[in-house]
Order: structure tokens, then sequence, then C-alpha cells
């Protein structure tokens, strides 16, 4: 009985080695990776924007696994749908950060999805960058902005349309999305014209619910608003709304040299679906086009171009298209790699320290720095108008990159506000 009894032990002791081997094993295979999450809308109102950010984020990792890695690991993507709905967004990232144990997220595209997720990565002391530009007014420890901040886009367009090359546009119409970017912009944007001398009868301001279709009234409205004198529209639509917001100001014939359009969230992946003969001359203002002519682009076209070909993506497989966030993205990837590789480590603070002062030999020219202390990229900002092939025309540049002012002067408050996150 006694040796039925040790045989048992033993066997069971066997058993126990071989499964904890095992779990061992299990463990140290998954630890043979670093896992990076994708946290892009696939479905929903901002699909049409966002799915090709999660394309950019897997040809970055592929192009890194192909050259060894990081810290002699593989990359290990982990994609999620957040869906365009931004509570789902929050719980998404809790779902990477503690379930799937992923070292950084990229991801997010409207700042409602952004300010979803920042008590998330603040609380389990996730790293998020974040690809778009916005409305200023945040600096957190956790996350990185590659996209621009006001002063490096909606500024620079409003001083563009108000100069006599821009059209000298005495009256505005700021039209959004409702949503905290697009209201916040136009807060900054309404104080700063008004420090220019525009008057509060000059200025018209109108919200649209996301994923809106019926643009009649508005460009109505707009075509109404200009006979009151020489009128620019600064648009601030986000998702796929700009499409029938475009197809109607081609209806209603309101050409860009009578009532010009500068878009902050339209661009080439945008246009793709909309007739754009009846909007050429019609501006967006970005950090990067996939017209700009130089080296760095380029190869960044041509590796896009490969990899939407050999992963049968949609549209881009026949018509590959760069855009901004996608630069954006492509920058950030690349500089939280370098910081891994400074630091030893995926250890959330110590590549937070050694992503001060990155650079990276942009797409759109400039050798891009991320700021030693704010969290943002210093960038170029350049203005294109829109041709009929759906591309742009670069017609007006900064002479180089521009520091971001995550806090806007023209927001009361905002004096004396430290230029770098503040320890919570």
């Amino acid at each position: 009985m006694m040796n039925r009894r040790g045989n048992l032990k033993t066997l069971a002791l066997a058993a126990a080695v071989a499964a904890g081997s095992l779990s061992f094993t299990l463990q140290a295979q998954a630890a043979d990776t670093i896992k990076v999450g994708v946290l892009h809308s696939l479905s929903g109102t901002m699909a049409i924007s966002e799915t090709v950010l999660k394309d950019t984020v897997l040809m970055a990792i592929d192009e890194i696994n192909a050259k060894g890695g990081v810290l002699g690991k593989k990359l290990e993507p982990v994609v999620v749908d957040p869906a365009s709905n931004w509570p789902l967004f929050a719980e998404k990232t809790k779902q990477l950060l503690t379930q799937d144990k992923v070292s950084v997220i990229f991801g997010c595209w409207t700042s409602v999805s952004r300010k979803s997720v920042l008590p998330v990565v603040e609380e389990l002391n996730g790293l998020l960058f974040y690809p778009v530009q916005y409305e200023g007014e945040e600096l957190s420890k956790n996350v990185f902005y590659t996209g621009a901040a006001p002063n490096q886009q909606a500024i620079p367009a409003v001083d563009y349309l108000m100069s006599k090359e821009g059209g000298a546009a005495k009256r505005w119409v700021l039209l959004g999305t409702d949503y905290v970017y697009p209201r916040t912009t136009n807060k900054i944007l309404r104080a700063y014209l008004k420090s220019k001398g525009v008057k509060e009868s000059d200025i018209d301001e109108k919200y649209t619910p996301f994923g809106h279709s019926d643009y009649q009234t508005i460009v109505a409205d707009i075509k109404k608003f200009s006979a009151g004198g020489k009128t620019a529209v600064v648009s601030t639509i986000n998702g796929d709304s700009n499409v029938p917001f475009y197809k109607e100001l081609g209806n209603a014939g309101l050409k860009a040299k009578d009532v010009p359009v500068v878009a902050f969230s339209v661009g080439e992946e945008e246009l793709r679906g909309v007739d754009t003969k009846p909007l050429v001359g019609h501006l967006a203002a970005w950090n990067y086009f996939m017209s700009i002519k130089n080296p760095a682009n380029d190869e960044f076209i041509k590796k896009w171009s490969a990899y939407a070909k050999a992963k049968n993506i949609a549209g881009h497989k026949d018509k590959p298209l760069t855009n901004d966030p996608m630069e954006a993205t492509y920058i950030g990837i690349h500089m939280w790699k370098q910081a891994v590789e400074k630091a030893k480590t995926t250890d959330v603070d110590a590549v937070i320290k050694a992503m001060a002062g990155q650079t990276f030999k942009a797409p759109s020219g400039i050798t891009s720095k991320m700021d030693e202390k704010n969290h943002h990229l210093h960038k170029s900002v350049f203005i294109g108008e829109i041709k009929a092939d759906g591309q742009f025309n670069v017609v007006w540049k900064t002479p180089g990159p521009v520091k971001a002012k995550p806090w806007s002067p023209f927001i009361a408050g905002n004096e004396g506000k430290p230029d770098e996150p503040v320890k919570k």
C-alpha cells in the first residue's frame, strides 16, 4: 500500500514539476517578445481615419522586427477595436495594460477618446503615443503627443488666411464636430481673432454631431454669411462627416476663391471618397503632406506602398496614400524604440526619461525632435491646397520646426503654467 502511495506521490510530484516547467516555458516564451498595444477604431464613424494608423503601426513593427527587434526581442502587436466608442477606449486600454501586459500603446484619434484613455494610463502608469493634432490644454507624464498643438497648426492657418497671399479674410466661420477638440480649438481661435481686431459679429461658430451627414443648411448659412465680407471657414469636422460636407460645398458651388475652407482633420485619406474637382484650392493645414519631395518621404511612401500591396490593404493596395497622422505614428514608434534602447529596458519611467530630446529623420523633411521637457514634437507647419487628384500643393510653410505650446496663451489662466508634466 505504502509503495503504491509512494508511487502516486512520485507521479504527482513529477506531474507538478512538468506543469511548473511548462508554465515557466510559456512565461519565458511570452517574455521573448515585447508587446505593443494598437488602439485605433477599426469600425464606426472614425474608422475612415483610424484604420490606416493601425496598419502604419503594424508596418513599423514589421520593419523593426526585420532588423532584429528591440533589445534582442521581437515586437508583438496586440490590436484591439474600440469601435469609435469613447468609453470602450478606456476599457480596451485597461485590457491592454492589465491582461495583455503591453509595454506601450499607440492609439486614439479624437480628443474625447484620448481623454477617456488618460486616467487609465495615468493610474496604471502606462505609456500612450498620440499621433493626431489636438487642442492642447493637457500635459501628461504618461502621454507623448506626436501630432500638432494649436500653435503648430490652427494659429498659422488663420495667419495665412488673414494675409494678403491667403486672401485677406475679414469674416470667419468656425465649423466643427461637437466635442472637446473643435470647441477648445475654436475658443483659442476666437480669442486669437479678437486679439487681431476681428469683431464678434464677424465670427460665426457652428457644431454638428459625430456622423452628421446633411450639410445643406449649414453650407447655405455659410454662403449667406459670406455676403457680408471676405469670409474663410475653419473646419474641425472629424471622421466620415467630411465626405458629405465637401460634397455639399461642391453642390452649392462654393469655390475656394470665394470662400476658402481650411481643414485641420482632412488629409489625403479623407479625400479618397470625394470628387475633389469642385474642391480645388480649398486648404488643409498639417505638418506633413504626401506630396512633399525629399528622400525620407520618397522612402516612406515606397515602404508604405509595398506594405499595402503585400498585406492587401483595402484601397491602399491599388492607390497607396500617406498622411500626417501616419507620419506622426511612424515617428512615434521609432522614437519609442530608440528610447527603449537608450534606457535598455521597456520600464515606463525609464523610457519616459529616455524620450527627452529624441530625434528622427522625418518624412516631412526635417529632423523631428521630441522636446526635452513638454512631451511634444517640434514640427514644421505646411498649408496645402487641394488639387484635382486629391493631393495637396504646399502654398506656405514655416521657415523651420516650431516648438509646441500645449498651454495656449489665448486661454485665460494659462500664464505661468509649467512647460512640463506636473508630478501627481
